[in-house]
C-alpha cells in the first residue's frame, strides 16, 4: 500500500538523442557506431546514441507508464488494520517497535474522553505526561537528525521518529492541541489508515484511545463470534490454530495414545572387513590381538619374547645340524645307502654295454 503514492519519474526520451549523429560506415578503421558531426571540438568524432557511448542513451529508460502502484484487496487491507490494532496491545512488540512504554500503566491504553475537548498544545503535552508518555515525547525529540540522502536538499531536510498516535471518536479540539507536538499523530477511529498504525510496514505503533474510539471498535470490525456490523461481509481473521504450539500437540497424551507405533526401517548388518577392523578379527579369532602384540614384541631386541624366539632358533639349529652329521654325510646316509641296491644293475649294465661294444668292433674288421 505504500507504493500507491508515488509519483512517476522518467528520464528525457531525447536523453542522449540530441545530436545528429551518423555512422561513418566501414573503411575508416574506427568502429562503425554514429559518431558526432562537425570539427574544432572535442565533441566531433565522438561516439554517440549508443549506450556504451559517453553522453549516448541508455539500455531500458525508466518510463512513466511504468506500473507504480499496486492492487490491493480490500479484505486483504482490513485484515490489515485488525492484525496492526491488536499488535499494539502487546508490549513486547510495541517496545520492539522502539516506543518507551515502561511508565505507561497498560496497553492498550484508553483515556477518558475528555483528552478530545482539550484544545491548547501545553495542555495535550501535560496529559500525555500523566499517561506516562513523557519518555516517548523526549525520545522523539532526541531522534531530530539531518536527513540521509538528497532529500535534505529538496525541502526534507530533517527527520525525527515517530511517536504515539492518538485515535479519537470525536474532534472537539484535539486534532488542533495534538499536531504540533513532535511525532505525535490523530486519527479518526472510524478513518485509520494502516500506514499511520503500522508505519514502514512494521506494526506495533504505541497507540492512545478515547473510550468512545475502544468502544467503536467493536462496531467497526465486530468480534469473532459474529460479523462486523459497519463492514458488510467481513469477519475478523481467526487463527487456523487455537494452539499454536504444535510439539507440544504431537506429543500429548491423547494424539500418542491414537498413534500406530512408529515403522522402524529396516536393520542391515555392516559388512566390515576383518584384515582391516581389529575389532571384527578378534570376533572370528579371539586373543589375535594379543598374539599380534606378542609377535611385535617377538622382534624387539631385549624383550622375553625375542629371547625366547632366539634360543628356539639355536635350537632348530643344532638339532639340524645333528641330523645333517647323522644321515647326510659319510657312506651310511639315506642317499648313498638307497644307491648301493642299483650298484649290481649298474655293473651289469655295463659289463654288458663293453661287451656290445667290442663285438661290434670285431665285425668291422672281418669285412675289411
Amino acid at each position: 500500500m505504500a507504493k500507491n503514492k508515488r509519483q512517476a519519474y522518467a528520464v528525457s526520451a531525447k536523453a542522449g538523442y540530441d545530436t545528429a549523429a551518423e555512422s561513418w560506415c566501414t573503411g575508416r578503421a574506427v568502429a562503425r557506431i554514429p559518431r558526432a558531426p562537425g570539427g574544432g571540438t572535442h565533441r566531433a568524432g565522438q561516439a554517440a546514441f549508443g549506450n556504451q557511448a559517453r553522453g549516448g542513451g541508455m539500455f531500458n529508460p525508466t518510463r512513466i507508464w511504468r506500473r507504480w502502484h499496486r492492487r490491493v484487496n480490500v479484505t486483504k487491507k482490513r485484515h490489515a488494520v485488525a492484525v496492526a490494532l491488536a499488535a499494539s496491545s502487546l508490549p513486547p512488540l510495541v517496545m520492539a517497535r522502539g516506543h518507551r512504554i515502561g511508565k505507561v500503566a497498560e496497553l492498550p491504553l484508553v483515556v477518558s474522553d475528555g483528552l478530545e475537548s482539550v484544545t491548547k498544545t501545553k495542555q495535550a503535552v501535560e496529559s500525555l505526561k500523566k499517561l506516562g508518555c513523557g519518555e516517548e515525547l523526549q525520545k522523539v525529540l532526541d531522534s531530530k537528525k539531518i536527513r540521509a540522502g538528497k532529500g535534505k536538499a529538496r525541502n526534507r531536510r530533517f527527520v525525527r521518529r515517530l511517536g504515539p498516535l492518538v485515535i479519537y471518536n470525536e474532534d472537539n479540539g484535539i486534532v488542533r492541541a495534538m499536531r504540533n507536538v513532535p511525532g505525535v499523530e490523530t486519527a479518526h477511529v472510524d478513518r485509520l489508515n494502516l500506514l499511520r498504525l503500522a508505519p514502514g510496514g512494521a506494526f506495533g505503533r504505541f497507540l492512545i484511545f478515547t473510550e468512545s474510539a475502544f468502544k467503536r471498535l467493536s462496531a467497526i470490525y465486530g468480534t469473532r463470534k459474529g460479523g462486523a456490523p459497519m463492514k458488510k461481509g467481513y469477519t475478523l481473521p481467526r487463527a487456523a490454530m487455537a494452539n499454536a504450539d504444535l510439539a507440544r500437540i504431537i506429543n500429548s497424551t491423547e494424539v500418542q495414545s491414537v498413534l500406530r507405533p512408529k515403522i522402524e526401517p529396516p536393520t542391515f548388518s555392516k559388512k566390515r572387513n576383518a584384515l582391516k577392523s581389529k575389532e571384527v578379527m578378534e570376533e572370528l579369532n579371539p586373543g589375535s590381538t594379543e598374539r599380534k602384540a606378542k609377535a611385535g614384541k617377538s622382534s624387539e631386541k631385549g624383550t622375553a619374547e625375542f629371547n625366547e624366539v632366539q634360543k628356539q632358533k639355536k635350537a632348530r639349529i643344532e638339532e639340524s645340524k645333528k641330523y645333517n652329521k647323522t644321515n647326510k654325510k659319510g657312506d651310511e646316509t639315506f642317499y648313498k645307502t638307497l644307491m648301493k641296491a642299483f650298484e649290481a644293475r649298474a655293473a651289469a649294465d655295463a659289463a654288458k654295454k663293453a661287451a656290445d661294444k667290442k663285438e661290434a668292433e670285431g665285425g668291422e674288421d672281418d669285412d675289411e
